[in-house]
C-alpha cells in the first residue's frame, strides 16, 4: 500500500524500500523512533556552561548536607597543612651550608645559606657508619615486622573464638593497657627485670638453671631481642582493635554453616576469618612498610649504650647525635632525607607488588 505525502527516500524509506520490508505500518514505526531519537538527543544536547552551572550547584547541595562532617575535617586538615606541608621548605637545609645566625630570622637563614648541592649525601654515603646503619635499621624493622605484625592478627583470630563474654572482656581490656604505659617507663620497667643484682629475671635463671646473672642491656647481641619483644608486649592489645572491628563484620551464619557442613575450628579459621581479614592485612602491612626505616629513636636511645652500637645504632638515633648534639643541621637534613625518600619508594614498590599478587592496594 503506497504511503501518502511526500516523503524523500534520503530522510525516510522510500515506497519501494518499504514494499519489500513490509508495508506502511513498519515504515511508521521507524519514523517514530526516528523522531523520538532525535528528540532525545535534542533535550541531552547541554552547553558547557550549563554543565558548569550544573556541577557547582550540586556540589553546594553536597556540602551543604554534609556540612557537619565536613567541619569535623577541618582541624586534621588544618594540622596537616601547619605541620606537615608548611615545613617541608625544611629539606632546602640538606643542600645548603646551613649556619644558626641569631641576627637574622630562622626563615631568611634557610634561604640566604650558601649552596651545598648532593655534598651531605655523599659525605653519608661514603662514610663508614653508612652500612653499619642500613644494616642495624633494617633488621631491626624486619624482625619487628616478621615477628610483630603478625602477633596481633593471632591475638584478634585466638580472642574471636573465646565464647564467654566476660572473659573476653577482661581479657581485652588488660592486653591494651600496656600501650598506655610510657615508653620511659616500659625501659624502666626492663631493666629492673634484667637488673643483676636484683633482677627477677636473672634470679629466676640462677635458681632454677644455675645460670651466671648478666647484664642484657650491655650485650649488643640483645639488644634487638629485647627491643622486639617488649614492642609487641606493649603494643599487642592495641593492634588487634583493628582486626576485631573487621571480625566483627563477619555473618555468624557462616561459621554456623561450617559447623555444619563439618568444618573443624582450624577449617573455619582458614576459610572464614582469614578472608574476611585479607583487606585489613594488607592495608596494615603497607603502612608498616611504609615505615620500614623510622624506627623508633625514643626507645633506641633509652635502651643503647656505646656497649651495644653495633647493633642499636640506626638511623634515627644517628640523626639525633650529628644533627641535634654535634649541631650539623644539614648533615642531619640530609640523613633523615635520605630516610624519607628511601621509605616512600619501599612504599610504592609494595604498593605495586600487592596490587599485582593480591588485587589489594593503598592506591
Amino acid at each position: 500500500m503506497p504511503i501518502e505525502g511526500n516523503v524523500p527516500c534520503g530522510i525516510a524509506p522510500c515506497p519501494a524500500t518499504l514494499a519489500s520490508s513490509g508495508g506502511a505500518g513498519e515504515a511508521g514505526r521507524e519514523i517514530g523512533e526516528g523522531e523520538k531519537a532525535m528528540d532525545l538527543r535534542q533535550q541531552v544536547t547541554i552547553r558547557p556552561e550549563q554543565a558548569s552551572i550544573g556541577k557547582w550547584r550540586r556540589l553546594r547541595r553536597e556540602v551543604a548536607v554534609h556540612r557537619f562532617l565536613l567541619l569535623m575535617l577541618v582541624p586534621g586538615f588544618v594540622y596537616f597543612v601547619v605541620f606537615q606541608y608548611l615545613p617541608m621548605y625544611g629539606i632546602l637545609v640538606a643542600f645548603k651550608d646551613f649556619r644558626l645566625n641569631a641576627n637574622v630570622g630562622y626563615i631568611v637563614n634557610v634561604f640566604t645559606s650558601s649552596w651545598a648541592g648532593l655534598k651531605h649525601f655523599i659525605v653519608f654515603v661514603e662514610s663508614p657508619n653508612f652500612w653499619k646503619l642500613l644494616r642495624n635499621t633494617i633488621l631491626l624493622s624486619v624482625y619487628n615486622t616478621i615477628f610483630g605484625f603478625p602477633a596481633p592478627i593471632l591475638f584478634a583470630i585466638l580472642l574471636n573464638e573465646v565464647r564467654h563474654l566476660l572473659y573476653k572482656k577482661v581479657i581485652q581490656t588488660v592486653s591494651y593497657l600496656p600501650y598506655f604505659i610510657s615508653t620511659v617507663a616500659v625501659v624502666g620497667m626492663l631493666k629492673m627485670l634484667l637488673s643483676p643484682e636484683s633482677g627477677a629475671i636473672n634470679n629466676i635463671l640462677g635458681a632454677l638453671f644455675g645460670i651466671e646473672p648478666k647484664y642484657y642491656f650491655g650485650d649488643a647481641d640483645w639488644f634487638r631481642t629485647l627491643f622486639v619483644t617488649s614492642d609487641i608486649w606493649q603494643k599487642l592489645g592495641w593492634g588487634s582493635i583493628i582486626y576485631l572491628a573487621a571480625l566483627s563484620k563477619v555473618n555468624p551464619e557462616m561459621y554456623e554453616s561450617a559447623v555444619i557442613d563439618g568444618a573443624r575450628r582450624s577449617q573455619q579459621i582458614w576459610h572464614i576469618t582469614l578472608p574476611a581479614l585479607k583487606t585489613t592485612i594488607v592495608v596494615m602491612l603497607l603502612l608498616s612498610l611504609s615505615g620500614l626505616l623510622d624506627v623508633g629513636v625514643e626507645k633506641v636511645l633509652l635502651m643503647y649504650s656505646p656497649a651495644t652500637y653495633e647493633t642499636a645504632d640506626v638511623l634515627s638515633t644517628y640523626i639525633y647525635r650529628r644533627g641535634l648534639v654535634d649541631m650539623s643541621y644539614s648533615f642531619g637534613t640530609a640523613v633523615e632525607l635520605f630516610n624519607g625518600v628511601v621509605n616512600l619508594l619501599i612504599l610504592v614498590g609494595a604498593n605495586y607488588a600487592s596490587r599485582k599478587l593480591t588485587s589489594e592496594s593503598l592506591w
